[in-house]
This record gives structure tokens, C-alpha cells and sequence, in this order.
């Protein structure tokens, strides 16, 4: 008897966090489409290829062996009535001493300022504490990013410096601000002098 496993997937209120799936390709290229001029200053410039059929399989493929491997969950944020809000991923999953990981993300523009983002972020803050038992989850953005600042404050990250030359986005080498949520805030004040 074939017995297939239960798909990965978080809940919340309003939305639910799970893997991407091929069925999605049509709904996350529309969004992309739409959404260009919004994500194009936040992120690494788009390959030739990347709202192919191709590179969406390819991508579905990869979050499935990445998330049985344990090294990253790619998820697509999706509300409740079915509708593709955007993407969450905690990646660079290090276990051992570290017990951390760093988690990227983007929305879609029609769903920005409404609260999705941070409803994902609790979601899965919340399940790498407590499930995966990482200890530290990272996340960076770019400075001028406020509304992503913004999110991560909100969701309990804290602030701990710049990156220089951090990540290319838009063709071009950029400073990231570092932010950090730790399972145990041990942040607050020491006796240290």
C-alpha cells in the first residue's frame, strides 16, 4: 500500500504557509507580472528565464528536496480563499552550535501594508522555535527598505548592524541592515563594563 505524506503546511488567521506546487505556476507568474516595479528595487535582478514554466518546475522541485532535507522551507503565503499573496523562506538552516537559520521574503504589491508579511513571519518564527528548535533566526534587508524594517521590528527581530556589499540587488552591490530574533532573548542588559 503507497501511503503519500501529509504536505507541509503552517496556519494562521488569515493565511496558510505552505510548499510551492506546479499547480501554482499560472497565479505566481501573474504576480510576479504585476508586482515587477514593486519587488524590482528590493531584489536580485530577474534571470531571462525566470517567469518560465521551466524555472517554476525547477523551483517547485528544489523546495521540495531543500525541505526534505531540512536545509531551507520555501513557502508561498496563500489566504484562506485560495488566493497567492507571496513567498517566505527560512534558509541557510545550520544546525549543531548554531541552531539557526535566515529568512527572506516577498509580497506581492496588492497585498502589501495589510499585514500578511508579519502574520507569516509569527507563523514562522514561531514554528522554527518551537519544532525545528533553532535557536536564532536572521533576516537583512536593504536600508531604505522601511516597510520591510518595519515588519521585522514588529515581529520581535532586532537590530544588530550593516553588511557591507551584502547581496546584489537590482545589478548592484548593496549595504544590508542586520536584524536577528533569538528563542531566548538574551540581548537586554549584562554587569559587563
Amino acid at each position: 500500500m503507497f501511503l503519500r505524506r501529509r504536505s507541509f503546511r503552517l496556519e494562521s488567521e488569515r493565511i496558510l504557509l505552505r510548499l510551492p506546487a506546479h499547480s501554482d505556476f499560472a497565479a505566481w507568474t501573474a504576480l510576479r507580472i504585476e508586482s515587477r516595479d514593486f519587488l524590482t528595487p528590493w531584489e536580485p535582478v530577474w534571470a531571462h528565464d525566470h517567469l518560465s514554466r521551466k524555472s517554476f518546475t525547477n523551483r517547485v522541485y528544489w523546495a521540495a528536496r531543500a525541505s526534505k532535507a531540512g536545509s531551507a522551507l520555501p513557502l508561498f503565503l496563500v489566504r484562506r480563499d485560495g488566493v497567492l499573496l507571496g513567498a517566505i523562506t527560512l534558509d541557510n538552516i545550520r544546525r549543531g552550535p548554531a541552531q539557526s537559520g535566515t529568512i527572506g521574503y516577498w509580497i506581492g504589491a496588492p497585498f502589501a501594508r495589510q499585514g500578511f508579511m508579519r502574520e507569516a513571519i509569527g507563523a514562522l518564527v514561531h514554528h522554527a522555535f518551537t519544532t525545528m528548535d533553532l535557536s536564532r533566526i536572521e533576516a537583512a534587508c536593504l536600508p531604505e527598505n522601511a516597510a520591510s524594517r518595519g515588519v521585522l521590528e514588529r515581529s520581535g527581530f532586532k537590530y544588530e548592524g550593516v553588511a557591507q556589499s551584502y547581496l546584489q540587488i537590482n545589478g548592484r552591490w548593496r549595504n544590508h541592515v542586520l536584524y536577528a530574533n533569538l528563542r531566548s532573548d538574551r540581548r537586554g542588559r549584562t554587569d559587563i563594563r
